[in-house]
């Protein structure tokens, strides 16, 4: 096999190996750059959505990002444990285990508007292509998820 264009398992062929290997290095050179910030990369996309949401139910939050339980649970204690967030019990209602950022946690977003820059700089893309793959990209996670 020569890995020609009409084998339907080559890897050229396949939407799912390139996709593979741009998250794969691109997530490398998020860890890169957050390191001076002391952040994982799953850290900083749950901080991300602390600092635009400012405060979530863990259930809520596993569903806005995509991450089960026990994905989610070991990031949530670790940036607790780093000062960052804080987690509760609702109130209203026991079972429901609230987070919201502490006052730490909202200076760090600060310290990280420096990385989106950065990241942009290593990915040689416009503007007007960044926006187009981010809603093709959107559009086939949307395509994917339709009926889960």
């Amino acid at each position: 096999m020569n890995g020609s264009t009409t084998d339907p398992l080559s890897l050229r062929n396949q939407l799912c190996f390139p996709l593979y290997i741009c998250s794969k290095e691109l997530t490398g050179r998020y860890n890169a750059v957050l390191n001076d910030i002391g952040l994982t990369y799953t850290q900083y996309v749950v901080m991300m959505y602390f600092w635009e949401m400012g405060g979530a139910s863990v259930r809520e939050l596993g569903k806005a990002l995509m991450l089960d339980p026990s994905t989610l649970t070991p990031v949530l204690k670790k940036l607790e444990s780093k000062g960052l967030l804080k987690r509760g019990r609702s109130e209203q209602d026991e079972r429901v285990l609230n987070v919201t950022l502490t006052e730490q946690g909202r200076a760090l977003r600060e310290k990280a508007l420096h990385v989106p820059d950065k990241i942009r700089a290593c990915c040689g893309l416009t503007d007007a292509e960044s926006e187009q793959l981010g809603r093709l990209i959107g559009k086939l996670i949307e395509n994917i998820t339709k009926g889960e």
